[in-house]
């Protein structure tokens, strides 16, 4: 699970940051809100945890805008204000949830568990075609044929098979798989690309990616209509 915390406040971002990194989760941070939508566009995150008071864009505009672009994102919404309006304000504008400073770690870690709970339950694997990655051992198999897949490999394949045949780009496969601000460059993307046809080939997988040029990344199952 991948979490954008948006939070000004850079102490506070990497606490937060290190409990839950301890929890296993994968932590990205931005320290304004302009930056925090830049990276909230990317489609990528499992959940954004969101500071109000910011400078530039304040939290309630973030996730106004990240609901403008229909992205579904559980928004957990931190804040000192903790007024009734503030708390109405805060929901009407798409949190969540909406957390008051100061708050129990625990409070926090409950909020962050519920909110991902309601994305659905957790698979262990995930099909397309006449081929099943498997998420807790990293191995593409097509009937009695497997591989395994080094991490940033699985990182790639599992973003394209979660996008359902959606158009992945570039600029968000970088982000998923190396992190927003990592030295990865496209061509990265490309290479691995080609790591993964050849090891679909290999298994004799009818599962094809799909390149749209200028674009980006698409799975595709070969013979269907």
């Amino acid at each position: 699970m991948k979490i954008l915390i948006v939070e000004d406040e850079h102490l506070l971002a990497e606490s937060i940051g290190a409990l839950l990194e301890n929890q296993g989760f994968e932590v990205e941070m931005a320290f304004d809100g302009e930056t925090g939508m830049q990276y909230a566009e990317l489609g990528v995150y499992d959940l954004l945890i969101l500071d109000v008071m910011m400078p530039g864009l304040d939290g309630y505009e973030v996730a106004r805008r990240v609901r403008a672009r229909r992205l579904g994102v559980p928004i957990l919404m931190l804040t000192a204000k903790s007024g009734l309006e503030d708390r109405i304000e805060g929901l009407n504008a798409g949190a969540d949830y909406y957390l008051t400073k100061p708050f129990d770690v625990r409070e926090l870690l409950a909020c962050i568990h519920a909110l991902l709970r309601r994305q659905g339950p957790q698979v262990d694997q995930m099909e397309l075609g006449n081929t099943t990655l498997d998420l807790s051992s990293a191995l593409l198999q097509c009937g009695s044929k497997r591989v395994r897949l080094s991490a940033k490999e699985f990182e790639v394949m599992r973003f394209l098979f979660q996008a359902g045949g959606r158009n992945c780009s570039k600029e968000a496969i970088l982000a998923k798989a190396w992190g927003y601000d990592s030295d990865a460059v496209e061509n990265h993307v490309e290479v691995y690309i080609g790591f993964l046809r050849k090891k679909l080939a290999s298994i004799g997988s009818n599962v094809c990616i799909e390149t749209i040029r200028r674009m980006g990344y698409h799975l595709e199952v070969d013979g269907d209509d």
